[in-house]
């Protein structure tokens, strides 16, 4: 491995003193590290402490991969721990991701990560996904978040927030606001994935809003949460507004989102379908109840006002097998190269292509490298010829 990167990886260690630690951390330089990779490892009080003395030596750090590393530790030892991490690595303007997956943080072990997401403006990437944060811990997040994106405007720079991705946390409506606030003041942000997060429909309609304030939108993932209630549309129709905010999406994940709640066709498929969002390339919409009407939609502008998609998923709705629109859909796609998902056949029809094509990667490797050998041993055999013995 690079001495670049540093990575203790899905070792299983139990590090709870510096004594444990530092024997890993001795004979690497921290001053050329630019990637730490943690996860897998569970890190007491005192090795953190240690941990933070070696990453405030740091300088060219642009990775910090804390994910799973607090496993079987108590709720008293998570924040000291993780204040020591954050604030070392507070400072680091070379620093591009965190990630601090995996941890299971809830709403009262939050508070160490606030003055780094506030004064670290430098970072772009932050992962937080798995963590029980709750309605609070996200809302406590999300506000530091917000106000860093207010001291940037403050001082004239523009957000270097790109990615957010904090799903399975249980946000839920009452941090939602806070979010999208926070998203429509950083402005920036090409990623956004919260999918399972419990969030229903006046939450998923605020978070319309603030995201329309970031025209580089490349990937929403917004995966079971809720977009429709007893009838109700006004998520929908948030969304339905906002697509055309973002020209440059190419990945969106709406599954299992309840966007129809009695078969009608959604809006903001109408709006797709008109060819919104061009650079769109993948369209997920499992279990959303959706049926012919929808799918006759699709198949009707597919060819032309929906061009850029390849991989459209549609299983577990309510749309028959032997709908001629699935062929036709299908025949579109597999033209241009890409896939149509009905059942759960295509997926692992998909599933086994793809292992096939890791075999027949490896086969080329193993010939590549016996290659290598057979003219290695050729040359060698050609030198020995030259040679003349004395």
């Amino acid at each position: 491995m690079s001495s670049k990167v540093f990575s203790l990886q899905g070792q299983g260690l139990k590090l709870d003193t510096a004594a444990d630690i530092e024997p890993h951390l001795a004979n690497v330089d921290p001053t050329i590290i630019e990637e730490i990779h943690m996860g897998g490892n569970t890190i007491g009080v005192e090795a953190a402490e240690a941990l933070g003395k070696f990453l405030e030596k740091t300088q060219v750090l642009r990775v910090a991969d804390f994910a799973d590393i607090f496993t079987g530790r108590l709720i008293s030892e998570i924040p000291q721990a993780l204040t020591s991490i954050c604030t070392a690595l507070k400072s680091k303007t070379s620093l591009i991701e965190l990630d601090l997956s995996d941890n299971a943080f809830g709403g009262r072990s939050v508070d160490p990560m606030v003055p780094f997401l506030t004064d670290n403006r430098s970072f772009q990437i932050l992962k937080l996904n798995n963590n029980g944060l709750g309605p609070a811990g996200g809302s406590v997040i999300a506000n530091a978040l917000l106000k860093s994106a207010q001291l940037s405007k403050s001082e004239g720079k523009k957000s270097n927030l790109r990615v957010v991705i904090c799903g399975r946390n249980r946000l839920e409506n009452g941090s939602a606001p806070v979010w999208a606030e926070a998203f429509a003041a950083h402005g920036t942000l090409e990623e956004v994935r919260m999918p399972q997060n419990g969030i229903r429909m006046e939450g998923i309609e605020a978070l319309a809003k603030g995201l329309a304030k970031n025209p580089s939108l490349k990937h929403i993932d917004l995966q079971d949460n809720t977009f429709t209630s007893d009838g109700a549309l006004v998520a929908i129709e948030a969304w339905a507004e906002s697509l055309g905010s973002w020209p440059e999406l190419e990945v969106l994940n709406l599954s299992d989102c309840v966007l129809s709640a009695e078969g009608e066709v959604p809006k903001l498929l109408k709006i797709l379908a008109e060819g919104s969002n061009p650079k769109l390339h993948t369209l997920q919409l499992q279990n959303n109840n959706l049926e012919t009407e929808t799918l006759a939609l699709l198949t009707e502008n597919v060819a032309e006002k929906m061009a850029g998609l390849l991989r459209l998923e549609l299983q577990w709705n309510d749309i028959e097998e032997e709908d001629e629109n699935i062929e036709n859909l299908g025949l579109v796609l597999k033209a241009r190269g890409g896939k149509l998902y009905v059942t759960d056949e295509d997926e692992e029809e998909e599933e086994e292509e793809t292992k096939e094509e890791d075999e027949e990667e490896k086969e080329e490797g193993v010939r590549e490298e016996l290659d290598a050998v057979d003219k290695a041993t050729d040359d060698l055999a050609d030198l020995l010829n030259k040679v003349s013995l004395s």
